[in-house]
């Protein structure tokens, strides 16, 4: 075990690192959606040390999956949203490339993936994204029939209107954004985007957080796009964990999704609880972590996060792992009950 989790670490490590250009032949290959085989091995226990736990600071362990592909372009996959009842899902790898597919379940674990497609992310010419340098897209969020993707290496955000009705074959047109965002630093902008729910106060409203974009008190940069009240406000950064992704639960609080790698402590998952209502211009917010994992538990590099529930009332958690096309990471598929929601 342990020569697997110190590969794990150094391939972590080197993710922190800036890419390297990516050829547009790794990503999908065709304009149109290919159907793709995923295959998928459980994880039956989430602590190595402790197989029969299940409960994890403020969530319970339900199931996992490794996901394996002979695609070439699978892999990498930075963002995730599943829809309402936890079905299917819209998954962006950071070299521009979309999945769509069907969650397999059973009872309540997870099984395997089903009537999975990849296609290129497009442009506002009708071309994948990747041949204008557009890549490392890293976050997306989706509002009814619009999707937006956030850009890292460039901090743009594009949005696909049509994403409703033409699903991955939609063309993305990039939106005002602030131009604060716009000077994110390399390699450390856009991480993470969700679109307030509606019922929710700031209703309609785009968050935008940073990965490691610093303001000037060293706390995490973040952005409200359109909705009623926009304008910047910073989430209070601590322990050195940056941000991977972002979701928002029906009660009204954000969980934040947390990542740190470091020579010496290693590396560390963690998700903050975060209440909505303190999201405003100017605001420096801040919660507890509910969860906090490192290589002594199933976790690889966790970069998707969503969150759905059940016809029985249960708030479930899904994580996704990128593993940076590496053969020393592993893309994992996890899901976790909100004991407290």
């Amino acid at each position: 075990m342990l020569p697997r989790l110190a590969a794990a670490a150094l391939a972590l490590l080197a993710a922190t690192m800036a890419l390297v250009p990516v050829a547009v032949a790794q990503t999908a290959t065709a304009a149109r959606p290919a159907a793709i085989e995923v295959n998928s091995r459980p994880i039956g226990y989430f602590s190595h040390g402790e197989p029969s736990r299940v409960r994890f600071g403020s969530l319970e362990f339900v199931s996992g999956l490794v996901l394996t592909s002979s695609f070439r372009g699978f892999g990498g996959l930075s963002a995730l949203r599943v829809d309402p009842r936890g079905e299917r899902f819209v998954a962006v790898s950071d070299k521009g490339t979309w999945f769509t597919g069907r969650f397999v379940y059973r009872g309540r674990q997870l099984a395997g993936l089903a009537e999975v497609t990849a296609a290129p992310v497009l442009g506002p010419d009708g071309g994948p994204i990747a041949r204008r340098g557009w890549y490392d897209t890293e976050s997306l969020a989706i509002d009814g029939d619009t999707a937006y993707i956030g850009i890292e290496r460039v901090n743009h955000i594009l949005k696909f209107p049509a994403f409703g009705r033409d699903g991955v074959r939609a063309y993305g047109e990039p939106i005002s954004a602030p131009p604060a965002l716009r000077r994110l630093p390399f390699n450390k902008g856009l991480e993470a985007l969700v679109v307030v729910p509606r019922a929710l106060p700031l209703g309609g409203t785009l968050l935008a957080i940073s990965e490691r974009g610093l303001d000037a008190a060293g706390n995490i940069q973040a952005f409200m796009i359109g909705g009623p009240s926009p304008g910047e406000f910073s989430v209070r950064r601590r322990d050195d964990y940056d941000v991977s992704d972002v979701a928002v639960l029906p009660s009204g609080s954000l969980l934040l999704l947390e990542r740190k790698f470091s020579i010496f402590s290693g590396v560390g998952i963690r998700i903050r609880r975060i209440p909505l209502a303190g999201v405003v211009p100017g605001a420096v917010v801040d919660g507890p972590a509910i969860f906090e994992a490192d290589l002594g538990y199933e976790v690889d590099n966790m970069e998707g996060l969503d969150v759905h529930e059940t016809a029985a009332g249960d708030t479930i958690l899904t994580m996704v792992s990128d593993d940076n096309f590496s053969l020393l990471q592993r893309t994992l598929l996890l899901q976790f009950k909100l004991v407290d929601p």
